[in-house]
């Protein structure tokens, strides 16, 4: 009798060890957010949660509300106040942040067309080649990467520091294109229906932006996590089911008319120099569309 009380006390010993030590029961680990869910947003969330389904480690992710600037997510994504975000890179970002180098969008957005003044078509119907380019104004945000890219490559750029300032600024001819990324002016043409403007039909420009998840680089196991998660999805095809069945990305391809346009490769200076440019399966390649 006593040997049988001995070996059922063992067996729940070694019950309650598997309880204790088994990541089904163990505490999640909270993933805290706070960026809008606007259509980037939409898409890095569900890529956020692509990775997350391909790894055994318990998340949980918990969205906070309130509006902050870029510069305060940042702040607080170092800090550990908040666990992650999503962003376009460059060097800046990635001194501050450890980015999880898997580019969400494969690269689209650093594919650019214009919005312009409606009764402008013409004249870019006449541009051939980089020197006709040259002779473009172009509009930017004063503190954006786009800005320096444009102008690094010899491009000439006219800055506002108010967003909605430039579709004002393109309407009354103070520039003559606004280079937006290839997903963003079919909303916002429509949205600004007092004034003249249209999506350029015919030029794109192309330059690296990776858009990235970041978290703190004192979270080194969340990044290596994502990483891992979303690579995992890359081999097994479930990222271009995301990328190709996003709405956003069916309207891009349907409306934009990439294979088509007359592309003009830029170098991109505020490229970090360990973006994984050499993986071909990270990048969007338009001849295979």
């Amino acid at each position: 009798m006593v040997s049988f009380t001995r070996q059922l006390a063992r067996c729940a010993c070694l019950v309650l060890t598997a309880f204790v030590a088994s990541p089904l029961w163990a505490q999640p680990q909270v993933i805290h957010l706070n960026q809008p869910l606007d259509d980037n947003g939409k898409y890095a969330y569900a890529a956020l949660e692509l990775a997350l389904s391909e790894i055994d480690h318990n998340y949980q992710i918990e969205i906070r509300a309130g509006e902050q600037t870029q510069a305060r997510t940042i702040e607080e994504v170092a800090s550990g106040a908040l666990s992650i975000m999503w962003a376009a890179t460059n060097q800046e970002m990635e001194d501050a942040l450890r980015p999880v180098r898997i580019p969400l969008y494969k690269g689209l957005l650093g594919h650019r067309i214009f919005i312009i003044h409606k009764d402008s078509q013409a004249r870019f119907n006449r541009v051939e080649t980089f020197e006709d380019l040259k002779q473009i104004s172009f509009g930017q945000g004063t503190t954006w990467a786009d800005t320096e890219i444009l102008r690094h490559n010899g491009l000439e750029v006219v800055t506002a520091n108010k967003f909605d300032s430039l579709f004002y600024m393109v309407d009354g001819g103070r520039f003559d294109a606004f280079p937006r990324g290839v997903q963003e002016p079919w909303s916002e043409v429509p949205a600004r229906s007092h004034l003249d403007l249209a999506v350029e039909r015919r030029v794109m420009l192309v330059y690296r932006m990776p858009f990235y998840l970041f978290v703190s680089k004192a979270n080194e196991q969340l990044a290596q996590d994502l990483e891992r998660g979303l690579s995992l999805a890359i081999a097994n095809g479930r990222f271009d089911e995301l990328f190709f069945g996003s709405p956003m990305v069916q309207s891009v391809l349907e409306l934009a008319n990439l294979q088509e346009r007359l592309t003009f490769q830029l170098e991109n200076p505020t490229l970090p120099p360990e973006t994984p440019v050499d993986r071909e399966e990270l990048w969007l390649d338009l001849d295979s569309l």
